[in-house]
């Protein structure tokens, strides 16, 4: 019973399990982010591919 309650006390990974759950929700909240954006961002860029593409140069 006393390795039990050793082991129920002992704190010392605590701090290492709660920055491994603090990282993952970064990475999550990146990855949900770059979801998001990722659809607007590739329409914006085919929007500017086709104006450069079309856009004619005058010179004098």
């Amino acid at each position: 019973m006393k390795l039990f309650n050793t082991f129920f006390a002992d704190e010392s990974g605590a701090v290492t399990v709660d920055w491994v759950v603090l990282t993952a929700a970064i990475v999550g909240l990146g990855i949900a982010v770059l979801t998001s954006v990722g659809g607007g961002t590739t329409t914006l860029a085919d929007k500017v591919s086709s104006n450069l593409a079309n856009a004619t140069i005058s010179t004098y």
